[in-house]
């Protein structure tokens, strides 16, 4: 798995170049952060409206 991954990666490079693969790789990885962030905001106001809703508030 890991060397698809890299023979993937070199294929990129070798295509779009390595500035532009290393800006979509990067890209990639802060949209996963941005999902998590998300889904963490997401959870909170659910957990925080729950709370409210059982208080009876």
């Amino acid at each position: 798995m890991g060397i698809l991954l890299f023979f993937l990666i070199v294929v990129l490079i070798a295509t779009f170049g390595f500035w532009d693969t290393l800006a979509a790789l990067m890209g990639a990885a802060l949209m996963v952060v941005l999902v998590v962030v998300l889904g963490l905001g997401v959870l909170a106001l659910g957990a925080t409206l729950a709370l409210r809703r059982m208080r009876g508030g």
